[in-house]
């Protein structure tokens, strides 16, 4: 039996005694994963400060790296937005939504906090498209629009995704705040992605919540789900 539909099957003989419980655990999730972005604002905020200081050729560099993961989260606010309504009322859809509109609150908090600092920096932050394409995630199976299930997993490859890109592009920066705020911020996407595999774990579905001690490249198919 493939991991689609293992998971369809185990949600579905859950969902009439999970309602209330799965819900309130993803919201609870949700909840935590919330609490890791607040020190990122911070440490942001901090670093518009002290890039005062920062050389014109750092200054540079620093923005552009930032206006990648701004650029990121901008992607990530349209994917939330696009597939929140898709989401069916059932007791999957809104564990499933608990989890995404937390997530979404802390991409938004993310993008001001970003765009801030590359203002203070002298940089112009990168404006948000229209739509953008996720085609490369659908067509290697992680995730899909079709259905509640498969939403949760596309969000999931997203967030991993993010993570891992923070870890790496935080050690380009030559800024000391910075470099703290963007890994602060990393680990957030890493909470993310915990509390969408919490999410699947609370409505019946057998995984392990944190499959690996690391995010990284090597690493990230232990964290994704298939289709």
């Amino acid at each position: 039996m493939d991991t689609n539909k293992s998971l369809i099957q185990s949600v579905t003989h859950q969902t009439h005694n999970i309602s209330r419980r799965g819900v309130l655990f993803a919201g609870a999730a949700a909840g935590l994963a919330t609490a890791f972005a607040i020190p990122a604002a911070s440490q942001m905020a901090q670093a518009t400060t002290i890039g005062k200081t920062t050389s014109a050729r750092d200054k540079k560099n620093d923005i552009a790296v930032l206006n990648n993961g701004l650029y990121y989260e901008h992607q990530a606010i349209w994917a939330y937005k696009f597939a929140a309504p898709k989401l069916t009322n059932t007791a999957v859809g809104k564990a499933v939504l608990a989890v995404a509109t937390a997530n979404l609150t802390d991409h938004q908090a993310h993008r001001d906090v970003l765009s801030n600092a590359i203002r203070s920096l002298g940089g112009t932050p990168v404006k948000a498209e229209t739509s953008y394409d996720l085609s490369s995630y659908l067509k290697k199976g992680e995730g899909n629009i079709d259905t509640d299930v498969n939403i949760a997993k596309l969000a999931l490859a997203l967030e991993v995704d993010a993570a891992i890109a923070y870890t790496l592009e935080a050690a380009k920066l030559k800024t000391p705040a910075l470099i703290t705020a963007g890994a602060s911020i990393g680990t957030n996407e890493a909470a993310h992605a915990t509390a969408i595999r919490a999410a699947f774990k609370s409505l019946g579905v057998d995984l392990a919540i944190v499959p690996t001690a690391f995010f990284n490249p090597n690493t990230r198919p232990a964290w994704v789900l298939n289709v």
